[in-house]
């Protein structure tokens, strides 16, 4: 009995010896997995400016004034078609409403706001814009002709597509 036991014992150091010399073979070198030599340099989108330093800004061109923007994705609020730059919008004054109010929208040829904007989060019909949306550009935002920052396969809702 003593020589079997011996026998399986040497196929057993043989076997993993067989195993751990495939496995050397295919395994990154030690050179490959050695820490490169000196710090590591990230470039953020601040490009290393302290967050206590202002950074100017690379302006983007923001799409010429056109008619409505399609829709991406159900109760997507609409997206501004038309610059913004210089609108004030204040707690006391909304350069939004002088196009877009329910007496102003027919003459200047812009859409009116929705009738949900009129309405409290308990559903009591106001006289006048729901505080709540009253500050327009919360949830519409302008189009721009910017490049994303990241990479995405976002696609469209397939009932508005």
């Amino acid at each position: 009995m003593k020589p079997i036991a011996q026998l399986l014992k040497t196929l057993l150091l043989a076997s993993a010896l067989a195993i751990g010399a495939a496995q050397a073979q295919t395994a990154p070198s030690a050179a490959a997995n050695a820490a490169p030599s000196g710090p590591v340099k990230l470039q953020g989108l601040r490009g290393g400016a302290p967050l206590t330093e202002d950074i100017g800004i690379n302006p983007s061109r923001q799409e010429p004034d056109r008619g409505p923007h399609d829709r991406d994705f159900v109760q997507q609020p609409p997206l501004i078609p038309h610059t913004i730059n210089g609108y004030q919008i204040t707690k006391n004054f909304n350069k939004c409403m002088d196009c877009h109010s329910f007496q102003r929208a027919r003459a200047n040829g812009a859409t009116k706001v929705s009738i949900s904007h009129f309405r409290t989060l308990e559903g009591q019909e106001l006289d006048n814009i729901s505080p709540r949306r009253y500050f327009c550009n919360q949830c519409h935002v302008p189009q721009t002709d910017a490049r994303a920052l990241v990479d995405n396969t976002f696609q469209r809702a397939r009932g508005l597509q």
